[in-house]
């Protein structure tokens, strides 16, 4: 069993990921190191509220950067947090497949 306070430290890894831009942040960089301007391609909002969100995962650990000239790339600090992503797949799957047992068709 965790103490409290480990489940803490993982609560606050978990709630920097709960954000669909940061999951899709995590998962294009899963296959290595992004510059900002790559990740810019991937989404429809403007620099500073991508980099807010590059921020809160950097903050929890899970990010991690470097400066080249005038870019910043970004790496996975710990690549095996995408595994994390497996398992939620699985308990979605598996949320889905007991609501449709559970769904009759009408008469």
């Amino acid at each position: 069993m965790i103490t409290y306070k480990e489940a803490e430290i993982r609560s606050e890894v978990i709630k920097a990921m709960a954000h669909p831009v940061r999951l899709m942040v995590i998962e294009l960089l899963k296959d290595g190191e992004k510059s900002f301007s790559e990740l810019m391609e991937y989404f429809d909002i403007d620099k500073s509220t991508l980099s807010k969100h590059i921020s809160v995962l950097k903050v929890a650990g899970i990010v991690t950067s470097r400066r080249d000239g005038l870019e910043m790339f970004f790496h996975l600090q710990v690549p095996c947090v995408t595994d994390f992503f497996s398992c939620v797949t699985a308990v979605i799957k598996d949320k889905i497949k007991q609501q449709q047992c559970c769904i009759r068709p009408a008469e």
